[in-house]
């Protein structure tokens, strides 16, 4: 198909334009100073007015369903709220960077570069309506977060994590894109709403075109740490730098969430009742393994890292009601709305991890909560809320997002999905109240220089605990801005 380039096109993709162009600054300004860093304030401070830019821009032109280079990118709804959402965490994610001794020195104009690139791939990733450019912006997205775990100051595993990562997203990669191959040797197109029209025919008929869903849905399995390919996920969020766990845990998996409910709109699974089932015992598994995983985790990155799988598996119950929805706006917009909220209660969990990192090879432990909540009350609180939002307590955010996800499932007749859900929640309360406990219940004599002062990151974690508590209550209004936009 003949791609037709005007300068309506060029307006359209500003908001990836100017991330582009902002990344390249910070580099610049290193090589114009002899290659010597320039004050991270500098890097920070072009990264995050970059950012705000394309925000600005993604509200002016996203949400209008308008496509531009041939119907290859779509500003529609779905790309305006989590192309949003990721370039917002983004931003949280640069301030955390800054001050975090892992990532704060002599690389950090580097780190903002590959950082806004990786947001590229994002934006790129989640208004995607052809499947080689939404490998493209996956690519973008996950190369530069490949070297940027391996930057890390901590000296043995975030080697080890970006090595992992590398080998096993290379594999899925590849997978994928075999994938797109299969479904394009069968519809001779690459266009998701081309592929659409043929899907009711090939599903029955073609074997190659349903081996090429199941390889593009593996390939996002990964990407998204649905079990059992979930292995890297507590490897590579340990031995990753915390801000770049938290861009990980919140931003990539959003975006690829949403690039996957994109895919599933054509209802590949709806007609296949095989692949249908497969996935949901895919969902029921990833719940159970997240879980059970997270119960046995004395480290707080690797219970929050397990907490984040299981979080994925009650998203893919969303994104199944979506594939197969007649009312596809109400699941797809549970789906949404999950992300977002659990972004938020994510992004907060993290950015606390971070005060008690004094140097880049520290490794947080459930026990080294102790006392917290007399040191630091107000931290204290917002990460039980936090902990509160992710096991779905009312009335925090995390429980309307379930109730959403369960009741778009339960409208297509899942009960028995839901229902595992339901029992999921419940184990996860367990271990989610376990640090609530140490940190209230008992005490340690560690003096209080042994947690830091970031201004920056608290102020992030004060506006999170805000989000979650307010946005619980407004939980409605959110919703149906979400469900009209679709």
């Amino acid at each position: 198909m003949e791609i037709n380039l005007g300068l309506e096109d060029l307006l359209r993709v500003a908001p990836l334009l100017v991330i582009f162009v902002t990344s390249l600054i910070p580099l610049g300004i290193k090589v114009l100073r002899g290659n010597q860093e320039p004050n991270p304030l500098v890097p920070l401070s072009i990264g995050v007015v970059g950012l705000i830019t394309s925000v600005m821009l993604l509200w002016t032109f996203a949400g209008q369903g308008q496509t531009v280079f041939s119907k290859a990118l779509v500003f529609d709804g779905l790309a305006f709220w989590s192309g949003s959402a990721a370039l917002i965490v983004t931003i949280g994610a640069l301030f955390i960077a800054y001050e975090s001794p892992a990532t704060n020195r002599n690389l950090f104009s580097e780190y903002v570069f590959l950082l806004l690139s990786s947001s590229l791939g994002m934006l790129v990733l989640v208004s995607a309506l052809d499947l080689l450019v939404v490998f493209i912006g996956l690519e973008i997205m996950s190369l530069a977060l490949y070297l940027l775990i391996a930057m890390g100051n901590e000296e043995k595993l975030s080697k080890e994590a970006s090595f992992k990562y590398f080998l096993l997203g290379s594999l899925a990669s590849s997978i994928l894109l075999y994938g797109i191959a299969f479904i394009y040797g069968t519809t001779g197109t690459t266009y998701i709403s081309d592929i659409i029209e043929n899907v009711p025919n090939l599903v029955g008929s073609s074997r190659l075109f349903l081996m090429g869903s199941v390889f593009i849905i593996i390939g996002f399995c990964f990407k998204v740490s649905i079990a059992p390919f979930h292995a890297w996920t507590p490897d590579v969020y340990q031995g990753a730098p915390t801000s770049l766990s938290t861009y990980m845990s919140t931003a990539v998996k959003l975006v690829s969430m949403a690039a996957f409910l994109r895919f599933v709109s054509i209802q590949s699974l709806g007609y296949s009742e095989n692949l249908l089932n497969v996935v949901q015992w895919l969902a029921v598994l990833t719940m159970i393994v997240g879980n059970v995983a997270a119960l046995r985790q004395d480290s707080i990155k690797r219970m929050l890292a397990y907490s984040s799988i299981a979080h994925s598996g009650y998203i893919l119950v969303g994104v199944l009601s979506s594939a197969i929805s007649s009312q596809s706006a109400f699941a797809a917009s549970s789906v949404i709305f999950y992300l977002i909220s659990y972004a938020i209660m994510t992004f907060g969990a993290f950015a606390i991890v971070n005060i008690f990192e004094v140097n880049e090879n520290t490794q947080l432990t459930v026990d080294d909560m102790a006392g917290f909540a007399k040191r630091r009350p107000m931290m204290a609180f917002c990460l039980t809320l936090f902990l509160l939002s992710m096991a779905g307590i009312p009335p925090t955010i995390g429980f309307f997002g379930k109730f959403y996800l369960f009741s778009a499932a339960l409208s297509e007749g899942r009960l028995w999905v839901v229902l595992w859900g339901v029992i999921n929640s419940v184990i996860g309360v367990y271990y989610y109240l376990r640090p609530v406990v140490v940190m209230y219940m008992h005490d340690n004599n560690k003096a209080e220089d042994s947690e830091r002062f970031l201004p920056a990151t608290e102020t992030l974690i004060i506006v999170s605990m805000i989000f979650v508590l307010g946005l619980g209550f407004f939980s409605d209004f959110l919703f149906k801005a979400v469900e009209r936009s679709l």
